[in-house]
């Protein structure tokens, strides 16, 4: 459940990849407890929004502020890149992928219930059956798993996940976002998407994201949202949303 509690804090923040901007004058704040949807254009800067509030990336002006720490809030936090070919060719299997999350955290179990852990988490993820298979044997959407898998290993209190269902079938998405849904029940989470449907079914808040921020503390898809994000024109069609359209969507949920 949302409450009052801050615990990510952003003001005047800026950000450039040389000479090209990419965020500007962000302001925002995520409180515990929130399902926080990112949206907006390829290029628009989520994921590079969401590496900077990890620390993967320094801000060039503005201060960041996570669980109170302007950095080293490891443990705290889990994360799931887009990218899941990192590490092909390391000999290494699903399940020790999933412990490495272990190594993060200050929680320690014995090693027979670390392994029922992580294989309940695994189940959770419908990816036991691979647990001893090697990451170069998976495929895109199970690579992907498992590194979300690697991320709840912290037991974070604050999870985000970069399109965590990009490489996923229609089933397979459902059961990400309903398991989701479920870990927001005590941890916030905070996903970027361009798939505008989740929103009402699973989100809390939104931030439409293309080169400003400007977060709405409701879960519905407005016009005004779809403007800020991709700065449609009524009847001209939106190439820089990958997975759907604006307009469809706007009209589905406005009844």
């Amino acid at each position: 459940m949302i409450n009052t509690e801050k615990i990510v804090t952003v003001e005047k923040l800026n950000f450039s990849y040389g000479e090209v901007k990419v965020l500007t004058d962000v302001d925002m704040s995520i409180h515990r407890g929130e399902f926080l949807a990112v949206i907006g254009p390829n290029g628009g800067g989520k994921s590079t929004l969401v590496k900077i509030l990890l620390g993967i990336l320094k801000p060039d002006s503005g201060k960041v502020s996570v669980f109170g720490k302007t950095s080293g809030a490891t443990g705290l936090i889990g994360y799931v890149p887009q990218d899941v070919s990192a590490g092909r060719g390391f000999p290494v299997t699903v399940r020790e992928v999933a412990r490495m999350g272990r190594m993060l955290t200050k929680k320690s179990l014995s090693d027979v219930s670390e392994i029922k852990f992580i294989d309940q988490i695994l189940d959770n993820l419908s990816i036991l059956n691979v647990a001893d298979k090697k990451m170069d044997d998976l495929s895109g959407g199970q690579r992907q798993r498992v590194l979300m898998a690697r991320a709840l290993a912290i037991e974070p209190e604050l999870i985000f996940l970069d399109e965590p269902a990009s490489s996923v079938d229609l089933h397979g998405q459902t059961r990400i976002y309903d398991l989701l849904a479920e870990l927001n029940k005590k941890m916030t989470v905070v996903v970027v998407s361009h798939d505008l449907t989740i929103i009402p079914k699973y989100a809390t808040s939104v931030a439409c994201v293309s080169g400003h921020v400007h977060k709405h503390d409701e879960a519905e898809v407005t016009e005004d949202m779809i403007h800020e994000s991709y700065g449609v024109v009524d009847g001209c069609p939106v190439e820089l949303v990958a997975h759907g359209h604006p307009h469809r969507v706007l009209k589905e949920h406005d009844h």
